[in-house]
C-alpha cells in the first residue's frame, strides 16, 4: 500500500475514536495499525518482525513500537468506550 494513504488511515481512525465502534470497525482498526507498523519498519529499512526488543534494536525501530502501540490503544479505547 502507499504509505500516503496508510498514513491517512491512521489519522482518520484516531480522530474518530470518540465514534462508536462495532467488532468488525475494531478489527479494521488494528489492521490499520500493524499496515502502518510494517510500513514504518520498511521505511527504516528493517523487516517487520526480524527485529528484537532491547538494548541492541534500532532506534527506528523503537519508534516504529511505540508508534504501533499508541494506535492500538487508541483502538482499543474507542471500541470499548460504553455509549450513553
Amino acid at each position: 500500500m502507499n504509505r500516503k494513504l496508510i498514513v491517512a488511515i491512521l489519522l482518520v481512525l484516531l480522530i474518530s475514536s470518540m465514534a462508536d465502534a462495532g467488532p468488525l470497525t475494531y478489527i479494521l482498526c488494528q489492521s490499520a495499525c500493524n499496515a502502518g507498523w510494517v510500513s514504518c519498519y520498511a521505511a527504516a529499512g528493517l523487516v517487520a518482525g526480524t527485529v528484537t526488543g532491547g538494548i541492541g534494536a534500532p532506534a527506528a525501530a523503537i519508534l516504529c513500537n511505540v508508534g504501533q502501540g499508541a494506535c492500538m490503544a487508541a483502538c482499543a479505547a474507542s471500541f470499548m468506550t460504553p455509549t450513553p
